[in-house]
Formats: structure tokens, C-alpha cells, sequence
């Protein structure tokens, strides 16, 4: 009895059930990718990892141009970069900082309803370089904020500037949902 039951569930269900098994495999596949990616550097380099070095020389570039002296320079003791702005130590650019943890968030739910090679290849690539991008003004708008506003570090880096960019995922998912719901009309 219990096992017809269950079939019923199941078949009225499965949209819920693909949708989150696409989204954790991607998730965890992806995650695990990344997780070996970072270990390599951090064990055979002992420095930051080359998308993070990247992201922390465009953030200082971008520093730069709004007319402060911002420069990085590579922490020997942990995988990341130290931000100087003006000769004020201000900040580590971290993996955390790269958004790539938040880009593979943000392909495990797209994958999860893709809608057809082009439009879902489209829409990703739309997506993950918006995020990319948003995310380094984040860090150059953090940065001359924690540098002008110290006492406020905690209130900045750990609220306001993690709403902005998780904010904007979540308006990138809600897109690609009225996206998929206006083709199924």
C-alpha cells in the first residue's frame, strides 16, 4: 500500500524532484570542481589562487580610478591579497571575494531550468558576467568604505555588501523564471 502511494507522490512531484536534483548535482559537481581548484593553489603556490589575483588587480584598478592611491600586494602567509589604499592597509581580497562561489549558486539554479541550449547559454553568460562585474564595483565601493568608515567593517562586509550581491542573484533568478513562464505561454 505504502508503495503506491509513494509512486503517486512521486509522479505528482517530479518536476520539484528534477528540479532539485539537477540544482544539488550541479551544485555539489561544481563545488567539489572549485574546492580542488583552490586546494591546488593554496597547496603548490601557497598564494592566491589566479581568479582571485584577478579579481583583487581589476578592484584596485578600479580604486584607481575613482582617485586613490590603491595598490595589492600578495600575502606570504595566507593565499590572498592585501589591499592598501592611500598606504592604509584596508583589506584581504580572499577566494571569498572572486564570486565564483556565487556565480556556480547562480548556474545551479539556471541549469536546473534550463529552457534550450541557446537561451539558458545566453542567459548564463549574461548572467555570470554581471555578477563578475557587480561584484568588483562591491569591492572598490567596500574598500574606499571600510577605508574612509573602519568602525563600520562588520556592518558593511557582513550585511550591506553581501545583500547587494545576493540581492542581485536573487532578481537574476526571478528573470530567468519570467523568462521561462512567458515562453511557456
Amino acid at each position: 500500500m505504502i508503495i503506491p502511494h509513494l509512486k503517486n507522490l512521486i509522479n505528482t512531484y517530479r518536476p520539484v524532484l528534477i528540479f532539485v536534483g539537477l540544482f544539488f548535482s550541479t551544485y555539489i559537481a561544481m563545488s567539489l570542481l572549485y574546492g580542488a581548484y583552490l586546494n591546488y593553489y593554496a597547496s603548490a603556490t601557497g598564494t592566491a589562487d589566479p581568479i582571485t589575483n584577478l579579481v583583487a588587480i581589476q578592484s584596485t584598478a578600479l580604486i584607481n580610478s575613482f582617485g586613490y592611491d590603491a595598490q595589492i600586494l600578495p600575502d606570504t602567509s595566507a593565499p590572498h591579497m592585501k589591499l592598501i589604499i592611500n598606504d592604509h592597509y584596508t583589506a584581504n581580497i580572499i577566494e571569498g571575494c572572486n564570486a565564483l562561489s556565487i556565480i556556480i549558486l547562480f548556474i545551479s539554479f539556471i541549469l536546473a531550468f534550463a529552457q534550450g541550449f541557446k537561451k539558458t547559454f545566453l542567459f548564463l553568460l549574461a548572467g555570470t558576467s554581471l555578477i563578475y562585474a557587480v561584484n568588483l564595483v562591491r569591492i572598490c565601493i567596500l574598500a574606499i568604505a571600510l577605508y574612509k568608515y573602519p568602525n563600520q567593517s562588520d556592518f558593511l562586509h557582513g550585511v550591506v555588501f553581501p545583500g547587494i550581491i545576493y540581492g542581485m542573484v536573487f532578481l537574476l533568478w526571478v528573470l530567468w523564471i519570467r523568462v521561462i513562464k512567458k515562453q511557456s505561454k
